[in-house]
């Protein structure tokens, strides 16, 4: 099994980033599973605006669409900004739609033998409705959703900590983050074994 994240922090490599621990958490646990992982920050790449799989010349989706394909399981880490996931993840949803209309060979579209994971970061409230959103996008586009397919951090409301400025991960989110990683896994075998029929 092979896992790729896809940190949708704003931030470009090496600014720290608490999507991107939460993310290195959930791949943590992957990799207790025996699952291999792999994780790329976005905003390290020129990804263009759009709903094709390849916007011209420069552009990094190409690359980047080539290990979702190879992945069982997409987790896509993104902070909350403004309540809603940032811009960047965004864009990565809008660059999945691409394949949505894209078949395998016995004609089941190209995305839906594959598991989908989220993880959620940020200093208000509004992660429910954050990973709302990048499930529906997920789901929309073909990926499934393991019960309990989100693990989240929110900081107390109008304070400025961020996750990564905590002294030890809580025990709760480092719970949630196990359960997502297991059933993730679990769905994500059975899809491999088990394709969803053809017709």
């Amino acid at each position: 099994m092979h896992a790729l994240s896809l940190v949708c922090t704003l931030n470009a490599s090496p600014a720290p980033s608490s999507s991107l621990l939460l993310s290195d958490q959930v791949s943590a646990e992957l990799d207790k599973l025996g699952v291999t992982t792999e994780t790329v920050r976005v905003a390290d790449h020129d990804v263009r605006p759009g709903i094709e799989t390849d916007m011209g010349e420069g552009d990094a989706w190409p690359l980047l669409r080539d290990k979702v394909l190879r992945a069982d399981i997409l987790v896509i880490a993104t902070p909350i900004w403004l309540g809603h996931p940032s811009s960047i993840c965004q864009r990565v949803l809008e660059r999945l739609n691409a394949d949505s209309s894209q078949t395998d060979a016995q004609g089941r579209p190209l995305l839906y033998g594959k598991a989908g994971a989220v993880a959620v970061v940020g200093n208000e409230d509004g992660a429910h409705k954050v990973s709302a959103d990048v499930f529906q996008g997920l789901n929309d586009v073909g990926f499934s959703l393991a019960p309990g397919a989100v693990t989240y951090w929110v900081g107390e409301a109008q304070q400025g900590t961020d996750y990564q400025d905590l002294d030890e991960t809580p025990e709760a989110v480092a719970d949630t983050t196990h359960t997502l990683a297991v059933n993730t896994v679990h769905l994500a075998k059975l899809l491999k074994e088990h394709p969803y029929p053809t017709g």
